[in-house]
């Protein structure tokens, strides 16, 4: 792990207690964070659970990997020291969520184990799920909204996952969401199940 540049700077522990955060909020933060290929359904299952969370009363929130890109991380481009850079951002931003008591879900095709291996590590035990949003590369093209992998293909666009850059896929992830084969209530609640399952949270 990296040390801060700054060495006149402390640690400033809370008063409150996370147990006594959890009483008052009425429910455990989390990072459930999705990963996968550009268009396998990251976002719109993310936004999904999100709203399933929330009309059951439990605070949640998605961080959403290209809109992190229009202010936190706009300038970061898709290098691969970028893209370890914009993760380790997300995850320090996941993690704050996290302790105020948050579920935060993220929507990031993350392509490198060690990047969300990373963010598993500075988040406490028991309260980070990788959540691998599976669904075959052909899949992916067929849906492609913004016309991204015709793009890559034509190499109009480098460094692109997939394609032009590597996607590591995860080796044992707490959630695998096959998007080819369910609909995305199914898929959503896929993850509510999973945090019920883990007390996180109660359906």
């Amino acid at each position: 792990m990296s040390q801060p540049k700054s060495s006149n700077i402390h640690w400033h522990g809370a008063i409150v207690t996370p147990e006594e955060r959890q009483a008052t909020v009425g429910q455990k933060g989390a990072v459930v964070w999705l990963t996968g290929l550009s268009a396998s359904g990251k976002s719109t299952i993310a936004r999904r659970a999100e709203q399933l969370l929330l009309e059951r009363g439990h605070s949640a929130y998605v961080l959403d990997g290209d809109n992190i890109r229009f202010g936190l991380n706009k300038d970061l481009g898709f290098s691969p020291a970028d893209r370890t850079e914009n993760i380790r951002r997300i995850g320090e931003v996941a993690k704050l969520f996290a302790d105020a008591c948050v579920i935060t879900l993220t929507a990031f095709i993350s392509p490198y184990r060690a990047d969300r291996d990373s963010v598993r590590a500075i988040t406490p035990e028991g309260t980070f799920f990788e959540a691998y949003v599976q669904a075959p590369i052909e899949v992916c093209e067929e849906r492609d909204p913004k016309g991204l992998y015709k793009k890559a293909r034509a190499g109009q666009i480098p460094e692109f996952t997939g394609i032009s850059a590597p996607y590591e896929e995860p080796l044992n992830p707490e959630m695998l969401i096959k998007t080819g084969e369910g609909s995305i209530d199914e898929c959503a609640m896929q993850i509510l199940k999973e945090l019920a399952a883990k007390g996180i949270i109660s359906l």
